[in-house]
C-alpha cells in the first residue's frame, strides 16, 4: 500500500486480524513506515516508492484540488518498475497477494506470479458508480448531472477513465514488457480482483450500486488505534479542565498543507467562545509564535493523539475529509464539519452530510467567518448530535478489521481445497 498513515492503518488492522487466524502476514510498503509495521510484529517489505509525509512541498503538490489526483497517479506509475521489482521480491513466498487501490505492482505481480490474488478499495469513490455518483474534487459540479440519470453519469465517467488512462502510461508499457493482457485501465477496472473485492467501509457510508464489481464484499471499517491508549497526560490535564472542546486535525498528510487553516481556525473559535485542540502535526502552523496569552487556557496546540481517544471526548470534530479520519470521525458519535481539500475527501464529505452528521465547507472557501457560521449549529443543534450518535452505533458494531480478514482467510482456504473460489 502507499499514501498516509490513513492507507495504512486498515492494512495494519487487517493484517492483526489475520495472524490471530493463523497467517504469516508481511505489509509491502514505504520504507519509512517499518518501525510502525513492526510494532506489531507484523513483517515488513519496502517499495519504492518512499513517501514521507514529513516533506511539506510534496504534499502542497499533491493536494491541489485541481490536479492533486492526476499528480498522484503520475508520479506512482513513474516508479512503476521500482514497484514492481521490489513488490517481486516481497512476494516471493506468498501464497496470496491483498493490494492497495494504488498497488499496481502488486497487481501485476499477482498476475505475473499466477498468485491468488484479493483487491481493496478504502473508499466509495474508487467505484466511480453511475448510479450513486462520486463527487470528484477537479469538477464538484459533475455531481449536479445525477439528475440526468445513471446513463450520463456513465458517459462522464467513461470519458475520466479515458483522460485518467493517459496518466499511468508506463504501467501499460510495463504490463505488455513482462507478458501479461492489456486491461482497459490500471486505475479502475484493472485494480479489481476478479474473484474478491473488499470495500474497507460501512455500508451505511456507501450501499452496494448495480455497476459495483459483482465480487465486492464489505466488510466495514478497518480500524486500528495503535499501541497507545492513553492519551498524553497535558493533553488529558486540558480535556478535564473544562468542557469539551472542538477538535481540528487534518490527518497526517493534509497537514502538511494547511496553509492558513489554523489561524483562520483560532479566530472562528475566539469568536464562538469554545475551546479547542489543534492537532498541528510535526510542521510549524504559524501559531507556535502566537504565545500562551494569545491563545489563552482554552486553546491547547498538539502535535498528534490518537484520533479514538480524543475524538470521543470532543464537542466535535474540524477534518479535511480523509476517509481514515472520516471513519474515526464517525465512530466517535461526535457531529463534524468537513473541510476536503482534494482527492477523495470531497465524497467522503458528501456522504457524511447526507448523513445528518456533518456540515461541510470546502478549503477554498474556509475562513474564520464561515467556519464560526458552520459550527455553531453542530453545537447548539441537538439533532447533528442525535444523528451522530446513531451513526456510531452502527460503525461501532460491525468491525471491520475481522470481516475482511475472515474474507480473506475464506478465499484462501477455498483456493486450497478445491483451486477455485466459493463464496
Amino acid at each position: 500500500m502507499f499514501g498516509s498513515y490513513g492507507d495504512l492503518y486498515p492494512y495494519i488492522a487487517i493484517g492483526i486480524e489475520l495472524q490471530k487466524l493463523g497467517h504469516r502476514v508481511t505489509l509491502a510498503t514505504s520504507a519509512g513506515y517499518r518501525e510502525k509495521v513492526e510494532s506489531e510484529r507484523l513483517a515488513f517489505a519496502p517499495v519504492r516508492p518512499d513517501v514521507s509525509l514529513e516533506n511539506r512541498e510534496m504534499l502542497r503538490f499533491f493536494f491541489d484540488q485541481k490536479r492533486g489526483t492526476e499528480r498522484v497517479m503520475r508520479a506512482m506509475a513513474s516508479v512503476i518498475c521500482e514497484s514492481y521489482d521490489d513488490t517481486l521480491d516481497a512476494a516471493r513466498d506468498a501464497d496470496v497477494i491483498v493490494t492497495h487501490p494504488m498497488a499496481m505492482a502488486g497487481v501485476a505481480v499477482a498476475e505475473k506470479k499466477r498468485l491468488p490474488w484479493v483487491s481493496s478499495v478504502l473508499a466509495p469513490i474508487s467505484f466511480l458508480s453511475a448510479y450513486d455518483p462520486p463527487i470528484p474534487a477537479p469538477a464538484p459540479w459533475l455531481a449536479s448531472l445525477r439528475r440526468f440519470g445513471p446513463g450520463i453519469m456513465r458517459a462522464v465517467w467513461n470519458f475520466g477513465k479515458w483522460e485518467a488512462r493517459r496518466w499511468v502510461q508506463p504501467v501499460i508499457a510495463l504490463r505488455q514488457e513482462i507478458g501479461l493482457a492489456a486491461v482497459s485501465n490500471p486505475l479502475f477496472e484493472g485494480s479489481h480482483a476478479p474473484d474478491l473485492v473488499l470495500a474497507l467501509f460501512s455500508p451505511i457510508f456507501a450501499a452496494p450500486q448495480p455497476d459495483w464489481p459483482k465480487q465486492t464484499r464489505i466488510t466495514g471499517f478497518p480500524f486500528y488505534d495503535g499501541i497507545e491508549k492513553d492519551l498524553p497526560a497535558e493533553l488529558e490535564a486540558f480535556l478535564q479542565a473544562g468542557v469539551p472542546p472542538v477538535v481540528f486535525t487534518l490527518g497526517s498528510s493534509a497537514v502538511g498543507a494547511a496553509g492558513n487553516f489554523y489561524s483562520e481556525s483560532l479566530q472562528a473559535v475566539k469568536q464562538l467562545r469554545t475551546r479547542a485542540v489543534f492537532l498541528t502535526g510535526s510542521h510549524s502552523q504559524g501559531l507556535e509564535e502566537t504565545g500562551a496569552d494569545a491563545l489563552g487556557s482554552d486553546v491547547l496546540l498538539w502535535p498528534a493523539a490518537p484520533h479514538a481517544q480524543l475524538f470521543a471526548r470532543a464537542a466535535a470534530v474540524v477534518h479535511q475529509g480523509g476517509v481514515g479520519t472520516t471513519a474515526q470521525a464517525m465512530r466517535s458519535g461526535r457531529p463534524m464539519l468537513v473541510v476536503p481539500f482534494a482527492h477523495d475527501q470531497f465524497d467522503n464529505a458528501e456522504r457524511v452530510r447526507r448523513l445528518g452528521v456533518a456540515t461541510v465547507i470546502p478549503r477554498s472557501r474556509y475562513t474564520a467567518r464561515t467556519a464560526e457560521a458552520m459550527l455553531a449549529p453542530l453545537l447548539g443543534d441537538n439533532s447533528y448530535r442525535q444523528a451522530a450518535l446513531e451513526v456510531a452505533n452502527v460503525i461501532r458494531a460491525e468491525c471491520g478489521s475481522a470481516a475482511a480478514a475472515q474474507a480473506i482467510d475464506h478465499y484462501v482456504r477455498r483456493r486450497d481445497e478445491s483451486g477455485v473460489l466459493d463464496l
